[in-house]
């Protein structure tokens, strides 16, 4: 008799109902820095077989989100202070390069969307602060999201948006008592936001990798001392 096989298109779904649960809970904390994954304990927590959980964890390796070490197994990535400023740097230099796209390439409705989407944020920051309007915004409607989406450049989009900006969140939670300069990041958002309508390139680059260096400084600096 020979063995039943799970069709190709069931397994994939199994695979990315996988990546999007440990994916979840590491970006969340749930499953936090350094952790070890049970493959057994989440094979069972989520219904599927060890197969499919070995391709997730294989598709969150290559994104950097989890590491496997000898004799130890599968851990979600734990990075240094080193690390994430290292990260900051090469977000400073992208996004620069994305925001000069950006003020070339973005559509008039897209602006009118960012330019909306920034008020909103901004009035959610006032009434509930910096960290609860991060953490409960939508990925569709996060200022820098958009811009990179804007772009036009789906290199630069699937790195930052799926691989970079995963790591920096996953060390931007262990930031959540650092004091934030969210009134001068608001400020230097509409920097930002008023080069890319006046389809200004230069401007928007300039703009937006300082807005970037100011916010790493200032967390650094202040993640040092803590």
């Amino acid at each position: 008799m020979k063995e039943k096989r799970t069709p190709p298109s069931a397994s994939k779904a199994l695979v990315d109902k996988a990546v999007r649960h440990l994916e979840g809970a590491i970006l969340t904390g749930t499953i936090g820095p350094g952790q070890q994954l049970s493959e057994q304990a989440l094979a069972a927590e989520l219904g599927v077989g060890r197969g499919p959980l070995r391709e997730a964890v294989r598709n969150l390796e290559g994104r950097r989100l989890v590491v496997r070490t000898p004799f130890s197994g599968a851990r979600v990535v734990s990075l240094t202070l080193d690390d994430f400023e290292q990260l900051l740097i090469l977000r400073e230099a992208l996004e620069g390069m994305a925001s000069r796209h950006a003020a070339e390439r973005m559509t008039l409705p897209e602006v009118r969307e960012l330019r909306a989407n920034l008020v909103a944020f901004s009035q959610r920051v006032e009434q509930e602060g910096l960290g609860d309007a991060f953490a409960h915004r939508a990925q569709n409607q996060d200022f820098h999201f958009q811009i990179v989406r804007g772009s036009r450049n789906r290199w630069l989009e699937e790195f930052l948006c799926r691989d970079l900006y995963s790591l920096i969140r996953i060390f931007w939670l262990r930031t959540a008592s650092v004091e934030r300069r969210h009134v001068a990041a608001v400020a230097e958002h509409y920097e930002i936001l008023n080069a890319i309508e006046r389809r200004d390139p230069d401007r928007a680059e300039t703009t937006m990798r300082a807005h970037i260096a100011n916010s790493r400084e200032n967390l650094i600096s202040r993640l040092r001392k803590a």
